[in-house]
């Protein structure tokens, strides 16, 4: 519930709001919204209820139809935390998480997870206020303060994307797979030169993708080349500097993100290398752009919308009262194959 509500007008004319009922019971607003929703987790006297249920009758409450879509036990609202807008992994896990909430009667609120703490505190009061009936936490940035909130033990809620030991809430895919899939591709041409484009070591699927690149890696027999930036145009151009600069030319790239081999092309050829001819690049994830850059990519599809869904189905599960679990999205990873990757004899290579 909010300030915007129906009414019968008071004597003289003016707008009954949540605040008239707080103010008359010696209460807060959020104590009033959590009565007049029924939520189960306040801790409340009764005869404190019983007033503000007669003091919202008496001055003629009601909440409005758009208030009660975001507020109480029947808000029909799961909220998405992600890292980043930009990304465009996240876009096609949102799409999905969208389309599977819509089908079932819900709608998905969006917050882009930051370092500024006025963001972090109003996604974190929006949860304790019960204004969503669940979560999912896609964002992957360590010590995160929603994770200490008591309220989430209250509140259904699943780890999409990434992985919080113990919890038993996680829904992710085999990534490390789509980097051993990248690599093999690339040695099967003829690479035995690879490096990878890699993500924040502290995010979790940064490093999920760089321990399947590495240990594919360490499989073949060949030494593993790793640069990090963030998951960005910006981050790939750093990264791919920083592997073109280490003495020993890669003759192939593979990149965490579409974003980041976006960054490396531009490198690249700031450099006077060709792609493919002279490095060939390799972008986790298979976006319609991949199709139209210069050259097309050659890209790692993965299922990520099926990821969003499924991180819906397992909150609406928890709504139904079955206990969390740890779900895994059946995941093959598939090349699909353009023109960013070129055959390398032994001798070249």
């Amino acid at each position: 519930m909010d300030d915007h509500a129906e009414h019968r007008a008071g004597p003289r004319g003016e707008r009954v709001r949540l605040i008239d009922v707080a103010t008359r019971c010696g209460v807060t607003k959020s104590v009033v919204s959590r009565v007049l929703n029924n939520d189960p987790t306040l801790t409340v006297r009764p005869d404190t209820r019983q007033r503000i249920r007669a003091a919202a009758l008496e001055l003629g409450y009601r909440a409005h139809a758009g208030a009660r879509a975001l507020a109480g036990a029947e808000a029909r609202a799961l909220a998405l935390l992600i890292p980043d807008l930009a990304n465009p992994v996240y876009s096609r896990i949102i799409r999905g998480a969208y389309r599977r909430a819509r089908h079932c009667g819900y709608v998905v609120l969006l917050a882009e997870d930051t370092t500024d703490d006025q963001a972090d505190e109003a996604f974190t009061d929006l949860v304790e206020a019960g204004r969503v009936d669940g979560l999912l936490i896609a964002s992957a940035r360590p010590g995160h303060r929603l994770l200490a909130s008591e309220r989430l033990a209250h509140v259904p809620h699943v780890f999409v994307n990434r992985e919080v030991p113990g919890s038993g809430r996680n829904v992710g895919m085999d990534l490390p797979a789509a980097s051993a899939t990248a690599v093999r591709h690339l040695h099967d041409r003829g690479h035995r030169r690879i490096a990878m484009v890699s993500g924040p070591a502290e995010l979790y699927p940064a490093h999920a993708r760089e321990r399947g690149f590495t240990g594919q890696m360490s499989e073949l027999g060949l030494p593993p080349a790793v640069a990090r930036g963030s998951f960005s145009e910006e981050g790939g151009a750093y990264a791919a500097t920083q592997l073109l600069a280490n003495g020993s030319t890669p003759t192939a790239i593979y990149c965490s993100v579409l974003s980041q081999a976006i960054g490396a092309l531009h490198v690249i050829r700031g450099h006077g290398y060709r792609v493919p001819h002279d490095i060939s690049v390799v972008s986790f994830d298979d976006l319609p752009l991949a199709a139209y850059l210069d050259p097309p990519l050659t890209t790692v599809a993965m299922p990520l919308p099926e990821l969003g869904a499924t991180a819906v189905d397992a909150v609406l599960d928890q709504l139904q009262g079955l206990p969390p679990a740890d779900v895994a999205v059946p995941a093959t990873p598939t090349i699909v194959e353009r023109h960013s990757v070129r055959s390398r004899t032994e001798r070249s290579s």
